[in-house]
């Protein structure tokens, strides 16, 4: 799979099976998962079909107020909690179809992955400790 690092912007080729093992950029060597990534049709259905972590997807767009002031706490939570799971990040106004597909209404919507199911559903800018609640479910959930 293609990941583009979410601090120097280079491209990483990554085999699925090396998610777990919480991969480093091959350019800069800082780790690829302890920033939200930028998820895209192209590595989309690879990356929330895979099994060796579960995915929290934030779906937001530039315009978005209330996503913008969400993104440093979703950043947050991808600092804290980059070892269990994969923050991802889909531009709505970019991905439509993805965004289609997921029934994506309001903005920001988070949705939890594990083996291409979904898992958890949230709309609305949250609190660190409600990110936090809601990223321990997902791990959770995906354990069963």
């Amino acid at each position: 799979m293609l990941i583009k690092c979410p601090r120097c912007n280079k491209t990483n080729r990554l085999a699925v099976e090396n998610f777990s093992k919480n991969p480093n950029c091959g350019a800069c060597h800082k780790p690829l998962f302890s920033l939200p990534i930028e998820i895209s049709q192209n590595n989309f259905n690879e990356m929330v079909n895979q099994r060796e972590k579960p995915v929290l997807v934030d779906f937001w767009a530039p315009w978005c107020n209330p996503c913008k002031s969400f993104a440093s706490t979703f950043t947050l939570g991808a600092e804290k909690n980059s070892s269990d799971v994969i923050y991802g990040k889909v531009n709505t106004e970019v991905e439509l179809l993805i965004a289609s597909k997921h029934y994506i209404k309001s903005i920001p919507t988070l949705i939890g992955f594990f083996g291409g199911k979904e898992l958890i559903r949230l709309s609305g800018a949250l609190s660190i400790s409600q990110l936090q609640d809601l990223t321990n479910k997902l791990i959770h959930d995906s354990a069963q």
